[in-house]
């Protein structure tokens, strides 16, 4: 069985089979990593790490947790397009105990919750922890790591 190229190669000069020879060789380059816009969170650390996130919503503020986020791996907290310029994080290390933290005054709760509100927390069976500041600049997408270090790393994603 004989094979030949298309037509439309054989018809086309060295310059338009070169073109699509770099444009086939190439497009999974281009196609294959589609930018995402979202709040991620990265554990550099070596225990897993409990997560929350507080943020402004239409509703009022609101904090959700608990991601659980293995050793060297991510988590996204919020899928799509940011919509705040300021997010709020706090975290913890479930097996040393360690924490990221700040002095933004939120509501957690100690299994997974969705919580509207930062007033009175105790009064509404909550805890009230510390979650550190991140100002996003309006940036789409933003990636948080969290190290073993002091200095917890920020970045858009």
């Amino acid at each position: 069985m004989i094979q030949t190229a298309p037509c439309f190669l054989t018809r086309s000069g060295p310059l338009a089979r070169f073109a699509l020879f770099v444009l086939a060789a190439f497009s999974p380059f281009f196609i294959a990593d589609v930018a995402r816009a979202d709040f991620r969170v990265c554990n550099g650390t070596q225990n897993l790490v409990g997560v929350a996130i507080g943020y402004r919503a239409t509703d009022g503020w609101m904090t959700e947790g608990w991601w659980q986020v293995p050793a060297t791996t991510c988590a996204t907290l919020i899928e799509g397009e940011l919509q705040s310029r300021y997010y709020y994080l706090y975290a913890e290390d479930a097996a040393r105990g360690g924490r990221w933290t700040g002095d933004v005054q939120m509501c957690v709760a100690e299994n997974e919750f969705k919580i509207t509100g930062v007033n009175d927390c105790y009064a509404r069976g909550y805890q009230k922890m510390g979650f550190k500041e991140y100002d996003t600049g309006r940036q789409g997408s933003w990636m948080v790591q969290l190290s073993d270090t002091p200095g917890t790393q920020e970045s858009p994603n």
